[in-house]
């Protein structure tokens, strides 16, 4: 009669705690220890206790060593024969339960009953301390042991602890270098099983996981759970030095070694340090100039995925972070926190020398090579030194004499955008900035700064030879000559040198017989 309920699919006996049904009344009276938490079988090595004298024999296998079923294929030892069989469809790749919903297989009936619970939102198991739901009882246990602590498995060459058997599995594999699942496409290999079919989507494209609010695809639930905060703005893990939220529990632990001053990865080039491995692997393609990711439409290279994906923006004028107090678009979230700061006021970052104020540590760490003169940038033709990249980048247009930024109303070429947008004002006779003092127009913020000091009598430059007191650092660096002697600027016909651009111009009239402008 119990057999035949296999075939009918029958089953009379019903958990009330869950509903799920069963064929036989001793199943049900053993499912349901799940629930009261009962385990009448005890580990007499480890005291560990157990729901199923069945569950026991396999558990004592742990310390006795014995493996009683081995698999063929690659060695792998069971304590069932069951557990064999189930697993030998690893390697077979037959998956003989399917789901009806999305024609998904799999190797167990009991996976596939877990499976449609995705379906049916169904989570039958909660915990009782934290009140959050699972679809499997086994993730109920699993998840238990971070509310006691307990890590009953641990690794015998390092001693570290974990939850679950099979998790101190796939860490054995570390020491011994096993990774028993390759990748058909590529060749890597991997650790779990679970961990290649993640893998491959990368190959397929595949991403089954879907936000409902903006339509992006993941390739795995737990990612899109924590993409979803993006959209409800939720900030779970707290750093408790300064009350800081973040989305992520491994953002907060790299944040928190801002704290400690912990930079335990470091650049074996450089020297220099860094919180996560994935930062320094980006890092080092720096040194490498390994650019993996490349633009479709361009053919332009990054290091960094997410940065390809910031800059196929670009391209699509894709905006989708907005200031909710200008309504200003911007194509990185990162931008937006920092343009946020231009309403706040907010400058964050402080400069130890000077006390300036920058709404970003990059354009601090920039800044502070101003009071140490280091340069780290270097042009190949000249020599010249910038403490930006960008900012030699646009000084090597002058020697390939390349002018990418074209006014639409009179031709004229520029190396630089922003050069372009302060030309612009002649055209349109607008001025970004404005004196407060005698209304004067510029078209830069610097030159409104520079020309401020007129009204204020500020000089903060300082020669440290004599003493003398500059408006401007490049008024103070050609004072600097007078003390150093240097002559920057040659006259490429006799070799004689100047000080000053201006003086060298003035000068090369003697040789092409032109009388320099008074």
């Amino acid at each position: 009669m119990a057999h035949q309920q296999v075939h009918t699919r029958e089953r009379p006996f019903t958990c009330s705690d869950c509903g799920r049904g069963f064929t036989l009344s001793s199943h049900l009276l053993t499912h349901q220890r799940v629930h009261t938490g009962e385990k009448l079988f005890t580990c007499s090595v480890c005291g560990r206790g157990f729901t199923q004298s069945s569950h026991l024999l396999a558990h004592q296998s742990v310390h006795t060593g014995e493996w009683p079923f081995t698999c063929p294929e690659c060695g792998k030892g069971f304590t069932r024969l069951s557990h064999l069989q189930i697993h030998q469809r690893g390697h077979t790749g037959e998956k003989p339960f399917t789901c009806s919903e999305c024609g998904k297989g799999f190797t167990r009936s009991s996976i596939l009953q877990s499976h449609q619970r995705v379906h049916t939102g169904e989570k039958p198991f909660t915990c009782s301390v934290c009140g959050k739901g699972f679809t499997r009882s086994s993730n109920l246990q699993s998840h238990q042991q971070i509310h006691t602590g307990e890590k009953p498995f641990a690794c015998s060459v390092c001693g570290k602890g974990f939850t679950l058997s099979s998790t101190l599995q796939s860490h054995q594999q570390v020491h011994t270098g096993e990774r028993l699942f390759t990748c058909s496409e590529c060749g890597k290999g991997f650790t779990q099983s679970s961990h290649l079919h993640i893998h491959q989507r990368g190959h397929t494209g595949e991403k089954p996981f879907t936000c409902s609010d903006c339509g992006k695809g993941f390739t795995r639930s737990s990612i899109l759970q924590r993409h979803q905060r993006v959209h409800t703005g939720e900030k779970p893990f707290t750093c408790s030095v300064c009350g800081k939220g973040f989305t992520w529990s491994s953002t907060l632990q790299s944040h928190q070694q801002i704290h400690t001053g912990k930079k335990p990865l470091t650049c074996s080039v450089c020297g220099k340090g860094f919180t996560l491995s994935s930062i320094l692997q980006s890092h080092q393609r720096v040194h490498t100039g390994e650019k993996p990711f490349t633009c479709s439409e361009c053919g332009n290279g990054f290091t960094r995925s997410s940065t390809l994906q910031s800059h196929q923006r670009v391209h699509t004028g894709e905006k989708p972070f907005t200031c909710s107090v200008c309504g200003k678009g911007f194509t990185r979230s990162s931008d937006l926190q920092n343009h946020q700061r231009v309403h706040t006021g907010e400058k964050p970052f402080t400069c130890s020398f000077c006390g300036k104020g920058f709404t970003r540590s990059s354009t601090l760490q920039s800044h502070q090579r101003v009071h140490t003169g280091e340069k780290l940038f270097t042009c190949s033709v000249c020599g010249k030194g910038f403490v930006l990249s960008s900012t030699l980048q646009s000084h090597q247009r002058v020697h390939t004499g390349e002018r990418l930024f074209t006014c639409s109303d009179c031709g004229k070429g520029f190396a630089r955008s922003s050069h372009l947008l302060a030309h612009q004002s002649v055209h349109t006779g607008e001025w970004s900035f404005t004196c407060s003092e005698c209304g004067k127009g510029f078209t830069w913020s610097s030159g409104l700064l520079k020309h401020q000091r007129v009204h204020n009598g500020e000089k903060p430059f300082t020669c440290s030879e004599c003493g003398k007191r500059f408006t401007q650092s490049s008024n103070l660096q050609r004072h600097q000559q007078v003390h150093t002697g240097e002559k920057l600027f040659t006259c490429l016909e006799c070799g004689k040198g100047f000080t000053e651009s201006s003086q060298l111009l003035a000068h090369q009239s003697v040789h092409n017989g032109k009388r320099p402008l008074l």
